[in-house]
């Protein structure tokens, strides 16, 4: 009896050996080769250089001059944000709260396009401690654009729009100017608040589709637990930032991390910046942005850790390191 017993244990701990070996050796091989089971998405532009807010550091953040002259350089692709007026029109511009940018204290969703102020002239760079840009008195330079005049501007140049408020209507208008513009394949959106980036994809799954915040973390326990090659994503794009950048805003703010943010940086330096994800993303056709990168060293790390492209405030700066490093 109690060798019968013995028996059927050790036959039940080999099944499970079995299985277990089995699911390791299947998740390590469909990591390294994501395509034996799944389709290679056909993302139809390729970005090494791409322009945060056209280039926040060498032009009026946001603007159609920082944009013409982010593409005169050489950038792939233009990173911008949308906000909604009280007319409902889509206008070009990273913050709702005007204070910041124009030094009014309106938000943009109580005025009238036509009654939004211009930029202040010397402008603070955020991902650049202690910067700031200065430009011209010229009030065209300083005027915020309509989203509909950058598609217009740059009918072949990918942009990347980030939705800064959950405004059903904002996807709603924002989707209609993709969809009028023929800019479906040539434009991401989304973002890092999971319902937002859940509505875009509803309102039109065929835009190109970023990452949320809890799709990463999402991302990395599928990574840890093998299950992540098993699993579909629907996003194209995984934005995402280098933890030193992050401490530098902070710095910038004169704020101290508490405990827990900087265990929460450390995780995400730890689980997240991983070659191998990377290698396993790109090969199932996402693309892998770091933003936002300002120095050549920084720049470095992120190609080297497995980056497609890089989000930069320096369109000149990110185009002399490519052209020095043979990346372009």
């Amino acid at each position: 009896m109690t060798t019968s017993s013995s028996d059927s244990r050790s036959a039940r701990n080999m099944l499970m050996y079995t299985i277990i070996g089995g699911y390791v050796i299947t998740s390590v091989l469909l990591f390294k080769y994501p395509t034996l089971i799944h389709k290679k998405k056909k993302v139809k532009f390729t970005c090494h250089h791409i322009s945060h807010r056209g280039g926040a550091g060498e032009s009026y953040e946001n603007t159609m001059c920082a944009f013409k002259r982010a593409v005169a350089v050489g950038t792939q692709m233009l990173e911008l944000d949308c906000h909604l007026t009280r007319d409902l029109q889509v206008v070009v511009c990273h913050d709702n709260n005007l204070l910041r940018s124009t030094g009014t204290n309106k938000n943009i969703s109580e005025l009238n396009y036509r009654d939004l102020p211009l930029l202040k002239r010397c402008l603070p760079i955020d991902f650049d401690p202690d910067s700031e840009y200065i430009g011209s008195e010229k009030e065209e330079e300083r005027r915020f654009p309509l989203l509909k005049e950058v598609f217009e501007a740059f009918p072949n140049i990918p942009i990347n729009i980030d939705i800064k408020v959950n405004n059903d209507c904002l996807i709603s208008k924002v989707s209609e100017l993709i969809k009028q513009y023929n800019r479906e394949d040539y434009t991401v959106w989304g973002n890092f608040r999971d319902e937002i980036t859940k509505k875009c994809y509803k309102m039109n799954p065929n835009v190109n589709l970023m990452f949320s915040m809890r799709r990463v973390t999402l991302l990395i326990l599928l990574m840890y637990t093998g299950l992540l090659p098993f699993v579909p994503l629907k996003e194209t794009h995984l934005e995402i930032f280098l933890p030193s950048i992050y401490l530098q805003v902070w710095k910038r703010n004169s704020k101290s991390l508490f405990p827990l943010e900087k265990l929460i940086l450390c995780s995400i330096n730890l689980l997240l910046m991983r070659p191998c994800l990377f290698n396993h993303l790109r090969a199932r056709g996402i693309h892998v942005y770091f933003w936002v990168l300002n120095k050549d060293e920084e720049f470095k790390k992120a190609f080297d850790l497995g980056a497609t492209g890089v989000m930069t405030d320096y369109p000149s700066r990110l185009k002399l390191f490519l052209e020095s490093n043979m990346l372009e």
